[in-house]
Formats: structure tokens, sequence, C-alpha cells
């Protein structure tokens, strides 16, 4: 079986698959990637062929973080993922045509490849790294991190506040993709969630006991749990120079306005005893000044430091966030924008840590916060299992291979 799978430009949607594909490489497939030009080294490490995506679909980034209100940014990053949709299609097509592949493995952002994926003919699937945005009876609708509620009235808030959100949403992209799906010969389609269930399979990253209970997920979801990897690098001398309790604190591979969290942790975390690692990924790590007995950085292995933190502050980004809840250490989430609403919300109903809104942040609240989640332990390990026992990329590998027996 030959699989080919087609990512956006985006660290936090390449690496939770690159686990799935060495899975299939493992089984005697052969798997190939669309993917970022400076990840492909990487994938033929570990005998994953890689493909540079278009650089025309590569410059285009999400520059959420310019705009200062939650609506404002959320159509940003809408217009982002509309604006590669076109360069997407082609460059999938090519794909297609030099790799000959049995199966089409999508993100769940690229719409534009969804769209050649279903025209192609071939069994194909799409994957989700983040929360899967689907209305559902029993869980509030995806977009503002609404809480859980029960009775007629969560009912009624759930049932007015979903149809603005989707309708909101579907305006925004839907004339998009349908003007792609009608180039290859595609019907229409009235609403986002219909293009979610055109492929036969559709894979959610992550599973219930971190995700909300529901009776009602279409038939194409299938739920493995977080699928965890990073590049492999050396762990730093300075570690084992670092006390406990130790905070790992973290900003997200694409920019955003997180910085302020590792100003905050710096100032606060310290000063009540604690050791701070702080990895500021898209921000020059220059920029930040560490008391002693912490660290910033802009990378550092986060399995290495999971293995002794007592806690991880964090954006709500679903990579770390499911990283950290995986090795059952809990999480302290300041949510920027984007999925990371929903996502603290998950950590606070899992009982796994700590949403603390980013108006609220200051040195003493996270502090607290802090010593609170470190107290959850329990319910991040509960999540932990959850996953373990939902199979990861083994059971990834495992419906992707059915699929492609039809």
């Amino acid at each position: 079986m030959k699989v080919l799978a087609y990512t956006s430009p985006a660290r936090g949607h390449l690496y939770p698959i690159v686990p799935i594909m060495a899975e299939l490489t493992e089984r005697g497939h052969r798997t190939s990637a669309c993917t970022l030009s400076c990840e492909l080294g990487h994938l033929a490490q570990m005998g994953i062929e890689g493909w540079a995506i278009a650089p025309a679909v590569e410059r285009i980034q999400i520059e959420d973080w310019r705009e200062r209100s939650l609506r404002r940014a959320g159509l940003s990053v809408l217009k982002t993922f509309t604006e590669r949709a076109g360069g997407e299609a082609p460059d999938l097509g090519r794909a297609i045509d030099r790799c000959d592949p049995d199966v089409v493995l999508v993100d769940v952002n690229c719409w534009g490849a969804a769209t050649v994926a279903e025209a192609s003919g071939l069994p194909w699937a799409v994957y989700s790294p983040y929360l899967l945005p689907l209305l559902s009876r029993d869980a509030p609708p995806f977009g503002l991190g609404l809480p859980p509620m029960d009775g007629p009235i969560g009912a009624v808030r759930d049932a007015i506040v979903g149809r603005v959100l989707s309708a909101s949403f579907d305006r925004a992209v839907m004339p998009t993709i349908n003007t792609l799906r009608a180039q290859h010969g595609l019907p229409a389609l009235d609403r986002y969630s219909d293009l979610l269930e055109r492929p036969s399979l559709l894979l959610a990253l992550t599973v219930e006991g971190f995700e909300y209970p529901r009776g009602d997920w279409p038939a194409n979801v299938r739920m493995v749990g977080a699928v965890n990897w990073a590049p492999p690098l050396p762990t730093p001398a300075w570690l084992v120079d670092l006390k406990d309790p130790l905070v790992l604190v973290t900003c997200s591979t694409e920019r955003q306005r997180d910085e302020r969290l590792v100003r905050v942790a710096l100032e606060a975390l310290p000063a009540a005893g604690m050791s701070v690692i702080a990895t500021t990924a898209a921000h020059d790590p220059r920029a930040f000044d560490a008391p002693p007995g912490s660290r910033v950085v802009r990378f550092v292995p986060h399995e290495t430091v999971l293995e002794r933190a007592a806690c991880v502050v964090c954006h709500g980004g679903m990579g770390i966030t499911q990283k950290a809840l995986t090795t059952g250490v809990p999480v302290v989430v300041v949510p920027c924008g984007r999925d990371q609403l929903d996502t603290a919300r998950r950590v606070e109903f899992a009982k796994a840590g700590v949403r603390l809104s980013p108006r609220r942040l200051t040195p003493a609240r996270l502090a607290d916060a802090v010593r609170t989640a470190i107290e959850r332990r329990a319910g991040a390990q509960r999540v932990s299992r959850a996953y373990a026992a939902a199979g990861g990329q083994a059971a990834a590998a495992d419906a992707i291979e059915a699929l492609s027996r039809g």
C-alpha cells in the first residue's frame, strides 16, 4: 500500500502524523508526505518520503496575532485557509501524479487538498490534530470555549449559539470551498460539516476522557487518542541543575500574542519556589530575562522535561496540552484564541488542570493556578490512561489499512 499525506504548513499539523506514517512504514507500506520544506530531513530519517508543499502555499502564514479581537482574529485564520486552498488543489494533484498512492490522508485545514482527494476517486481520509468542530446535542458548540450546561436551558443555549457560529463560519468559507468543488466536478455543499462527512475516515487525534462524551459522533469518526512526536534533540546538560518543582512554560510554534505568558511566569513562579523552563518557539528567547535557577530557550525536548515537570503552563495548543496529559502532567491553559478556548475547557472538564483567562493573567493568579493544577495530577493521569486505551498511531494505521481494503 502507498499512502500520501498532505499537511498544512504548520509543525503542529505535521508532527502528530509522523508516528502514524512511521507505523505504516514499519508495516511495510510506502509512505510519502507533502509538508514543510524545512522538515523533510526528519521524515527521510524515518523512512518517509518527503515532498515540499508548493512555496506559494507555504508562504501564506497565519497572522491572527495582528488582530485585537477574537472575532477578527478568527476571520483572519479562515482567510488564511481559504487563500491556501487555491494553491493546495493543484499541489496535491501533482503529488498524486508523482506518488500514485492507494490512500490519501489530508489535514483538516487543507480544504483545497480535500477537494482534490475526493475528486481523485481514491480512498481518502481527513485527520484532525485539534478538536473536531462538529455540532452535537451532547456538547457545547465549538469555538467559544463554552462550558457544558445540562438541562433545557443548556440545550437552548447550545442550539442558538451553534446555529449562529455555524452560519458565520459557513459564510466565510463555503463560497471558496464550493468554487473549488465545482472546478473539480463535485457537488456543492451547504455546510462545512458536510465536508467533514465526505471522507470515509475522519481521524480524530484525541479521545473521550479529554473530549466531551457524546452519542452522536458521525459514523466516519475514529478517535485514536493523542499522537505525539518531535524531532530528536539532545538533552541539555543544564537541565539537571534546575530544582524541583519544575514547571514547563511554552508558547505556540505558530506566532501568537502569547509572549506575556512567559513574562508573567518568570515573574511569578520562581518567586513561589518553582523552577521554570520556558520555550518561546516563535518568539526570540533573547527578549526574556530568566532569573537564576530558570531558563528561557527557543526549543528543548519536551519529553525529557515532562519526565520531571510538576505542571505545564501553555497557550492551549493541542500538541503541548495532549503531550503533557499523555505523561500524566497537569496543565494550566491560558488560551489566546484559535481552538485554544475549547482546549482549555476540556482541561477544566477533565479535572486535569486549570483554565486561566488571559485577562486575569497576573503573577499571583498564575502561581495559584499552578498550585491548584499540581493537585489535579490524578485527572491528568486519567486522561493519560484514556489516550493509551485508544491505541494511538497503531489504531490510526489499522484504520488507514482498512480504508485501503475498502
